[in-house]
């Protein structure tokens, strides 16, 4: 599994920004909101997070 791509967390990090009222400051903080949501939703269908599969036995 690879990361979140820029488009996913800008699409989730929109949504995030939306939600909390469309704030006019901090942006970063939606952007890494948004990239830890989506790498925590992956990790829980299964899927191991990004750089731990490069040590997995073949």
């Amino acid at each position: 599994m690879s990361g979140p791509t820029e488009e996913e967390i800008r699409i989730k990090a929109y949504q995030l920004w939306k939600d909390a009222g469309e704030p006019a400051c901090r942006m970063d903080k939606f952007w890494y909101e948004a990239e830890s949501a989506l790498l925590k939703e992956r990790t829980e269908l299964g899927d191991p997070p990004p750089g731990l599969t490069d040590n997995l036995p073949v």
